[in-house]
């Protein structure tokens, strides 16, 4: 099978892009989502409850969504029933987690659907389409540990590319590589798992 050049890849595709709780790197997370539509995406904007309903140092949760609902062009899915659809109507391409908490990606990890966004992935992955996570957690080299390893070696998911934040402060912490999320878009569509997973 030819692959496509790297810039036709994101041409008409659709992208469910989901926010959870680490709020400090959401100006990066709508950053890429607005580069990915400049290169012809279309994204369709998730967000967990604790996403969407909480005001913090780093900014309102109000502005949050105005500012990704005009990124996107769309109304931000923020409730369980209304992510449900997404996989019976097979809305994405690929779904991104970017930033993905450790708290989800314990969620995701034992198959538990209790959020918009477990939601959203868990309907989209019985589609047996890629789901991409960008993970940001101070306990990425301690207890999620194990959960990163569960969904590296679970089928159709797919990790960005993370390195330790700050390793003297916090040496338990990590964080994806946010810059990274196209290529691993692009790597995780046939399949492959972006190298080198840590940076």
């Amino acid at each position: 099978m030819k692959t496509k050049p790297f810039a036709d890849v994101f041409d008409g595709l659709n992208i469910g892009f989901a926010l959870t709780g680490s709020f400090c790197t959401f100006d990066k997370a709508f950053n890429v989502a607005e580069q990915l539509i400049e290169m012809g995406a279309r994204i369709i904007p998730i967000m967990s409850e604790n996403a969407a309903t909480t005001d913090t140092r780093f900014g309102k949760a109000a502005d949050n969504i105005k500012t990704f609902e005009k990124i996107s062009g769309k109304k931000v899915i923020k409730t369980i029933l209304q992510a449900e659809p997404i996989g019976p109507a097979k809305m994405c391409d690929v779904m991104v987690v970017a930033p993905c908490t450790g708290n989800t990606m314990a969620k995701l990890a034992g198959a538990i659907t209790d959020t918009p966004v477990t939601m959203a992935v868990k309907s989209h992955i019985r589609n047996l389409r890629p789901v991409l996570i960008c993970l940001a957690t101070n306990d990425a080299l301690a207890g999620s540990s194990r959960n990163i390893s569960s969904l590296l070696a679970a089928k159709n998911y797919f990790l960005v590319p993370f390195a330790q934040d700050d390793p003297t402060e916090k040496p338990t912490s990590a964080i994806g590589d946010f810059s990274l999320i196209p290529q691993a878009i692009a790597a995780a569509l046939e399949g492959k798992q972006l190298q080198p997973i840590i940076k």
